[in-house]
């Protein structure tokens, strides 16, 4: 049996993608001693650069090579700008290289980030898929699975802003965006109070969310419930169920404040004073709390969210963060709905994610968690009725923050990430909600891969599939990639028996020789 592996392109396809091929002979290498104990022998050797092949690239077959850890999937996130603005591949050639050595790792597939501002940039309704074909079809050749991000909002970094439509509409019209209680508003995506209000050119938002997932489904059926198997709605900022009460805290303090509620557009105030009206107290319909903390503040600087004595328990605040909350799981179960109607017969499976507000977890008003849109305090459950809302749906639900420990957290944050993955867990169980997980940092949170291993082997492991985020040139950087590799192999470890393994293998792993023309990598395997 022999099994080859080559990797080509040219000088001119970015840094990174170099970098791919150069980890992999790296990784193959250093772990030839320990490997050899096992029975397999490994050599490295130099190569010339040779003109690429079709089907260059073939995989061990499945008596060889050991599948994932029962009801885990493994996938990675391919970039945030793997589709420009333009409708092209960024550095197609680098991603392709990227997919072909995540299939030799043993990964089941890649997410992929689908943005509204790109699909439906210039007009309503005017669809453009023709980047994001091209990476599924990418992504199909190279045998891997594939897991769609339907991107509602807009991103900072890399600059990726709502349809050009949409941004014209709310010049006229503010309103359309979450506003704080000083008038900033939040323009990265639509407040979820005009959800049912025709503010889009005579179409409501959640009207033209449902023709742009019809549109997807129609242009993608090729590719659904084969390639694409999750695909994941965007629920509000960086597509989270939550209010972008954190988007303005201070660049130069690591112990972030307590955020601030964003109930003062139009809209929002109107359905709050209706609340307070039907309610019998006209006057708490007025606005949110006036004795809150601003966005970077410490809870205990102001007198709403203080521990003890604080007015988080007064009958005003039981009010207001139902209120405040029913509003946002009311905004999630319109998308979950209309995800699960458009794609419940597709062959895909529809997630949604909810936020880790880990912060300021160890005082009792839990203020992170309050101004995001989740009434959980030491008295109350608040991720309760939000497991409740997924299972109506028919949804699973994606958890980030799975590689954050509290021993890495600052000790004045009061910060507890692993009771509140504890504790959602929980409610997801007790309601039958399946977990998938991601991690939380591109560049690595400290401790961050035990962490995972915990999430993925433990007592309380993930139900579903963890994403971990995101390729790119750290990702494939020596001080990350070999870190990486042996998290897949963990996954798949417990899988691999001695029968499996071949009596004796050799395989070479090349290093990378630079020409004047291209760069190679071949991996060769022989019996």
């Amino acid at each position: 049996m022999r099994l080859k592996v080559e990797f080509n392109a040219p000088n001119s396809v970015i840094f990174w993608a170099t970098m791919v091929r150069a980890e992999l002979g790296v990784w193959f290498a250093s772990r030839s001693a320990r490997w050899r104990k096992a029975q397999l022998r490994f050599t490295v050797k130099a190569v010339q650069s040779q003109p690429i092949r079709p089907n260059s690239v073939s995989v061990p077959t499945s008596a060889s090579r050991p599948k994932s850890r029962d009801g885990v999937r493994l996938f990675v996130g391919l970039p945030l700008d793997t589709v420009s603005d333009c409708n092209a591949v960024n550095h197609a050639r680098a991603i392709a290289a990227g997919l072909k050595a995540l299939k030799l790792l043993g990964v089941e597939g890649v997410e992929l980030p689908i943005w509204w501002g790109v699909a439906e940039k210039e007009a309503m309704g005017k669809y453009e898929w023709s980047g994001y074909l091209a990476v599924a079809d990418m992504v199909q050749k190279a045998g891997l699975k594939l897991h769609v991000s339907l991107c509602f909002h807009a991103s900072k970094r890399p600059n990726i802003p709502l349809p050009k439509w949409v941004s014209q509409i709310g010049e006229s019209e503010p309103s359309i965006f979450y506003t704080d209680l000083t008038g900033q508003q939040y323009k990265d995506c639509l407040s979820l109070a005009v959800d049912d209000i025709t503010v889009l050119n005579g179409k409501t938002p959640v009207q033209v969310y449902r023709e742009f997932c019809e549109s997807f489904r129609s242009s993608f059926m090729p590719f659904m419930g084969s390639t694409i198997t999750g695909i994941s709605m965007g629920l509000g900022p960086d597509g989270e169920l939550r209010y972008p009460s954190h988007h303005r805290q201070a660049k130069t303090s690591k112990i972030p404040g307590a955020g601030e509620f964003q109930c003062y557009d139009k809209n929002m105030l109107r359905l709050l004073k209706q609340h307070a009206e039907a309610s019998g107290n006209p006057l708490w319909g007025l606005g949110g709390p006036h004795d809150a903390s601003r966005y970077d503040e410490s809870p205990n600087s102001s007198g709403f969210f203080k521990d003890h004595g604080g007015s988080w328990e007064s009958p005003y605040a039981n009010f207001f963060l139902s209120w405040y909350s029913n509003q946002l799981i009311s905004h999630g179960n319109r998308l979950l709905s209309l995800a699960s109607s458009t794609f419940g017969d597709s062959g895909a499976t529809v997630y949604g994610k909810v936020p880790l507000m880990h912060s300021w977890y160890n005082t009792r008003s839990h203020p992170s968690e309050l101004t995001a849109g989740f009434y959980n305090t030491t008295n109350r459950d608040g991720y309760d009725a939000v497991a409740e809302m997924f299972v109506k749906n028919s949804c699973k639900m994606i958890l980030p923050g799975m590689d954050l420990s509290d021993e890495h957290q600052p000790h004045e944050s009061l910060s507890s990430p692993e009771s509140l993955l504890a504790q959602i867990r929980k409610a997801c169980k007790k309601h039958g909600v399946y977990v998938s997980g991601e991690n939380s940092s591109e560049s690595g949170a400290p401790g961050g891969f035990e962490q995972i291993k915990k999430k993925l082997f433990g007592d309380d492991a993930v139900d579903d599939l963890f994403t971990y985020q995101r390729m790119g040139a750290y990702f494939f950087s020596p001080e990350h990639f070999p870190s990486f590799t042996q998290l897949v192999r963990n996954l798949i470890q417990p899988r691999l028996h001695l029968d499996d393994l071949p009596e004796e293998e050799e395989v070479t792993a090349a290093s990378v020789v630079h020409n004047n023309s291209d760069t190679s990598v071949r991996v060769e395997s022989a019996v």
